[in-house]
């Protein structure tokens, strides 16, 4: 069964109410990319249109390998001077580290930026004369209205806000069927595999010229499928993220994985698995369980 401690369950339900709340996100890794070169540099490597945005406004990009596979997502934010890449802890490898071997004789400077992601989420937006152009930049990515802020470590989170802790966020991004890098993706991962190539994601933008990947991506979508997907199930009993998924047809033989659950509202568990592409439309159990996915 599923337990929630009372905190936590306040706050997912405050989540999926919609009300105005914070989430501090700044335990987020944040780099400063700096430098004469440091847009049309990441526009190069990166696979949304990073040339294209402007001041004050934040994407969720990719970096792939040659072969198009998933190295590091980052969360994009443009400043007037230079761009800030935040990225997700449960990330193996620092997008710097990533990074840092494509900078050659670029006018390029990679450096902790000083600042994390304060995310204000559902109706309501942080007075902006509180705060610098540089530091508020309107998003609708976590639901619904809001805006992010990137403050310093010791700068308070804005007043008249409930304050919401990660692990809410993460059963209700789970609930919601939005995959995580780290969790739900990994190193091996092709953007085709949680439909990140999908033009509506706004995750890679097709109408650019170059990106390091971008052969292998539009090979996938022009010609074929990837061998394995990741997509939404629900189960009426308890799962838990982890557990093995079997055809009832075959269960000696695993057709994917939980990599991400959450209890429902109305009981059972929301998940998101990992299934091959030939199972998908097969009965399926977790754990014995019989799931179905939406």
């Amino acid at each position: 069964m599923h337990t929630l401690d009372d905190d936590t369950a306040r706050e997912l339900e405050l989540l999926e109410r919609e009300a105005p709340v914070v989430v501090d996100r700044r335990n987020r890794r944040a780099i400063r990319v700096g430098g004469a070169d440091a847009v049309a540099w990441l526009h190069d490597l990166l696979t949304a249109d990073i040339q294209g945005l402007a001041p004050g406004a934040t994407i969720r990009s990719l970096l792939l390998s040659p072969t198009g596979r998933i190295r590091g997502e980052v969360h994009v934010y443009r400043r007037p001077e230079d761009v800030v890449l935040s990225q997700d802890p449960a990330h193996g490898r620092p997008i710097e580290e990533l990074l840092a071997p494509y900078v050659l004789s670029s006018d390029v400077v990679l450096e902790p930026a000083g600042v994390g992601v304060v995310c204000v989420l559902g109706p309501g937006e942080p007075a902006r004369e509180h705060w610098r152009p540089s530091q508020l930049f309107a998003t609708g990515r976590d639901g619904g209205d809001g805006a992010d802020l990137l403050l310093a470590p010791d700068v308070p989170l804005p007043e008249g806000f409930a304050t919401v802790g990660w692990q809410a966020v993460d059963l209700w991004r789970t609930r919601r069927g939005d995959v995580r890098f780290g969790l739900d993706l990994d190193e091996e991962s092709l953007p085709a595999e949680a439909g990140l190539d999908d033009p509506e994601a706004g995750v890679i933008d097709g109408s650019k010229g170059c990106y390091l990947g971008q052969e292998s991506v539009a090979k996938i979508r022009n010609f074929g499928h990837p061998r394995r997907v990741l997509v939404a199930a629900d189960a009426a009993e308890t799962v838990l993220a982890g557990t093995p998924i079997h055809a009832v047809a075959d269960p000696t033989s695993a057709a994917g994985l939980v990599t991400s659950a959450a209890p429902r509202p109305g009981g059972g568990t929301r998940m998101i698995v990992r299934i091959r592409w030939a199972d998908r439309e097969k009965a399926l159990t977790a754990a014995g369980k019989a799931i179905t996915l939406v």
